[in-house]
């Protein structure tokens, strides 16, 4: 399975943690949306798209099954958010 496309939204909110919206396609036929680029304690690392349940305790919706999809995907999402950035001279860089 590929990552075909990466849209990034990038937060305009100079110390938020949250960096930016992220919709991926996979192989040009499945899209994903609501993935967050976050600002954690280690760097950037990419939330999932997450709902909030019943015992106020979230649940990931749509999440990689394996440690290799996770890293590939935070990869390509991340690289894709820190071209952004530096073509819009954003002080949100990491």
């Amino acid at each position: 399975m590929e990552i075909t496309e990466v849209k990034v939204y990038p937060v305009r909110k100079p110390d938020d943690k949250l960096k930016a919206f992220v919709t991926i396609i996979l192989d040009d036929c499945f899209v994903i949306r609501d993935l967050k680029i976050i600002h954690g304690n280690s760097g950037l690392f990419v939330a999932m798209p997450s709902r909030k349940k019943a015992d106020g305790t979230y649940a990931d919706i749509a999440h990689p099954l394996n440690n290799d999809m996770r890293q590939r995907m935070e990869e390509i999402v991340i690289g894709e958010y820190q071209k952004i950035v530096e073509t819009e001279g954003d002080d949100a860089k990491a």
